[in-house]
């Protein structure tokens, strides 16, 4: 099988396999462990493609095109470019630990659920492959309806709320991409992201940022998270916070920055200050949080605002560090996610006040919640401390005041993320904490252990992404020549 088509199975893989999951009258047992291995096939198969993928080469690589509406110069038009290569490989790890997750703790309406995950995996890794925006609007439309329903059926006492304002939020956000779709096609004569012409249209690009913002999430667009994060089921809100969220990101760089550069710039001071108060309220609110989730959420949403940062500084550095931090953050959030669902779990709680003194009697629990709240933090020689220096870097070049705002935020994730720490494992023990509450059992250890790891490795050689996500590691110049 050439690589090339690989990168439609990638997609249409776990879409197929949801797809078989509904027709076939299989058992509980058997749909969870159909599951879990197209999860696993799919990290299978992209191994295979980032062990092939030439990162010295300039261009989109293993793509592949078919015409789908000729009259609009629409086609079915996928393929990876390095930092897409590295969101691809996030979303099917991260998928498959979920997945897992799921599994582990017995979702009820397997059929349904295991179903929406594997289409959810589909949708996603189509955003990042697509290079064509009416397939890509496609995925990324596909990637809520699944999203949607999973926090609407599976999610906590308050989830039909959630799942209103996610879908309010979200579907505003979509219709008006759409729109600004629909122009840039018909103005350009062309649907292609590779061979579409730069736009200098300021409402078109303030059109697709306000999707993306939405999506990443950006102050003041983030009122569905708090909701939407505390209520999904905990390796839903891993999904939401470590992969979903890299959509928004992604459409800025691919999109928004790519073919909209004169808007950008023009807009460059106001998407910066909107980035900095991210940064800033989000950091805020994780510090003040009364439950863990709560710490995880408002910290993502910090993150987005530093990922932005990165983006909109225009340097190479700054583009370093977004995809570095995109990828880093990824893996830190889903881990401390299915932590607190793991907490939970024990405790039926993520609360600090009737939670503390966990440490006692659950070395793995304790261990790994360190280790990634540790690395979250952002302590010199973790991914996240390379990523965030690589973005201060980079946005000192547009203005001192970013690189310092930037700066004074990182001292406030070391509070909120040391208050959790020690919250959940070191503080008096609360009322929801009992003797009988066992440490990580192996199935979840089989989950987050590779995820943390994965986390050690980048920790020890983040320029392993940071200098190979632009061809050359180059990235000004793949945005100014349209990453062609």
């Amino acid at each position: 099988m050439t690589t090339s088509v690989l990168t439609s199975v990638l997609i249409w893989l776990p879409i197929g396999a949801a797809l078989v999951i509904w027709a076939l009258p299989l058992s509980r047992y058997a749909i969870g462990s159909l599951a879990v291995l197209v999860s696993l096939v799919e990290v299978g198969v992209w191994i295979e493609q980032a062990a092939r993928f030439d990162f010295s080469k300039t261009g989109l690589q293993f793509g592949e095109r078919w015409p789908w509406i000729g009259d609009l110069h629409v086609s079915y038009h996928v393929g990876e470019y390095a930092f897409s290569l590295w969101l691809v490989g996030l979303t099917v790890v991260l998928m498959a630990a979920c997945i897992g997750y799921g599994f582990w703790v017995g979702r009820d309406r397997p059929r349904a659920y295991f179903g929406l995950m594997l289409m959810l995996t589909g949708a996603t890794v189509g955003v990042f492959l697509s290079q064509d925006l009416l397939l890509f609007y496609a995925f990324f439309e596909g990637m809520l309806v699944p999203l949607y329903i999973l926090v609407g059926v599976w999610g906590g006492a308050a989830r039909l709320g959630a799942t209103v304002k996610l879908l309010i939020y979200t579907m505003t956000g979509s219709l008006i991409m759409l729109s600004a779709i629909i122009v840039y096609g018909l103005k350009g004569h062309t649907f292609d992201l590779v061979g579409g012409p730069i736009d200098s249209s300021r409402w078109l690009f303030l059109a697709f940022m306000f999707a993306f913002a939405i999506k990443a999430p950006l102050f003041p667009f983030h009122g569905w998270l708090p909701d939407a994060y505390r209520e999904a089921p905990p390796e839903v809100s891993a999904v939401l916070s470590g992969v979903v969220a890299k959509a928004g990101t992604y459409g800025m760089l691919r999109i928004a920055l790519t073919k909209f550069p004169e808007p950008a710039g023009y807009y460059r001071t106001l998407i910066l200050a909107l980035a900095a108060a991210t940064l800033v309220y989000g950091s805020i609110l994780a510090f003040r949080a009364a439950d863990m989730r709560g710490v995880v959420g408002y910290s993502s949403m910090a993150q987005s605002g530093l990922i932005t940062l990165g983006l909109f500084s225009a340097t190479n550095l700054g583009y370093d560090g977004a995809v570095l931090q995109m990828i880093a953050h990824g893996l830190v959030s889903a881990s401390l996610f299915l932590l607190a669902g793991a907490v939970e779990r024990r405790t039926t709680t993520g609360e600090f006040f009737r939670l503390g003194g966990m440490a006692k009697g659950r070395p793995a629990l304790a261990t790994l919640l360190m280790t990634a709240g540790i690395i979250s933090l952002a302590v010199p020689g973790s991914a996240t401390f390379a990523g965030e220096f690589l973005i201060l870097a980079g946005s000192y070049h547009q203005g001192w005041w970013w690189a310092a705002i930037g700066a004074g935020a990182i001292v406030l994730a070391a509070m909120y993320m040391l208050r959790a720490i020690s919250g959940v494992l070191h503080d008096a023990r609360g009322p929801a904490v009992h003797d009988e509450a066992m440490d990580l059992r192996t199935g979840e250890l089989a989950l987050i252990v590779p995820l943390i790891a994965a986390l050690l490795l980048l920790s020890a050689w983040p320029a392993g992404i940071s200098h190979h996500s632009f061809a050359g590691d180059r990235p000004l110049n793949d945005v100014f020549l349209q990453f062609r």
